[in-house]
């Protein structure tokens, strides 16, 4: 099967590589543009996927945006029997989602239709959660609402970060993908509608989010502290002082 694989994170990371070592054609990986970084913002930093593709030797595309003509005529270009998406960074159009074969796929950090959006390993934290997962979908151009491909749950620890459980589950990503995938091969996959009634959401974790709010409880303090670790970080102040909370016990 010939693939397009749309991501940027650590996260997608492990799709990639699951991709790759199954032998699956990656045509192409596309990314977001390398950062800027350093005092003077002259220092370009690659994503951790352009810099797992370039040691793969697989080419690499960084649109500023997926929807221009020339973006779209090159993904054309390629192919591609299937998309696969792992946590690219931007939402992708009706005229994009349409070229490959197959469609486009989504590797989604939530048993779906839970937690939808951008932030969902943080909110089953967050929000206590004893159970989240993994789901495969079929992308539509709502937000996380397409067709259900494959889940695969996963019990939450009560004392686990959310970069443990992000972890955790890009590993069960990887492995519910190349499942799917194969499965699609064999026309083996029978797609399930998301119930809307179910659906809940996660959205993208801000500054205010992290502030820790100790009236809301030690259960609450210990969840919000645990869910922002390693990244953005849970803070709060002292003496003025600005700090930041990392790793909690109750």
């Amino acid at each position: 099967m010939r693939v397009v694989f749309f991501g940027t994170p650590e996260f997608a990371v492990p799709s990639l590589e699951a991709l790759l070592g199954e032998g699956f054609d990656v045509a192409a990986v596309v990314t977001r543009p390398d950062k800027s970084q350093g005092r003077s913002r002259s220092t370009l930093v690659p994503s951790p996927v352009k810099a797992a593709a370039l040691e793969e030797d697989v080419p690499v595309l960084q649109p500023e945006g997926p929807s221009t003509p020339e973006f779209l005529e090159e993904i054309r270009r390629l192919a591609p029997d299937a998309g696969v998406v792992v946590a690219y960074g931007h939402l992708l159009k009706p005229e994009l989602l349409a070229i490959p074969k197959r469609g486009m796929v989504n590797v989604h950090p939530s048993l779906l239709p839970e937690l939808r959006g951008a932030a969902p390993v943080e909110w089953a934290v967050l929000r206590g959660l004893e159970n989240t997962g993994v789901t495969i979908m079929q992308m539509t151009a709502g937000l996380d609402s397409g067709p259900i491909l494959l889940q695969l749950p996963h019990r939450v620890p009560n004392d686990v970060t959310g970069g443990e459980l992000s972890v955790h589950l890009a590993e069960m990503g990887a492995q519910a993908l190349v499942e799917a995938l194969a499965l699609m091969e064999q026309d083996m996959l029978r797609p399930v509608p998301q119930e809307e009634t179910r659906a809940t959401y996660a959205p993208k974790i801000t500054r205010e989010t992290a502030r820790i709010r100790w009236d809301a409880g030690p259960d609450a303090v210990m969840r919000a502290t645990l869910a922002l670790d390693p990244k953005p970080g849970a803070w709060t102040t002292l003496n003025g002082q600005e700090i930041k909370l990392f790793h909690a016990h109750v």
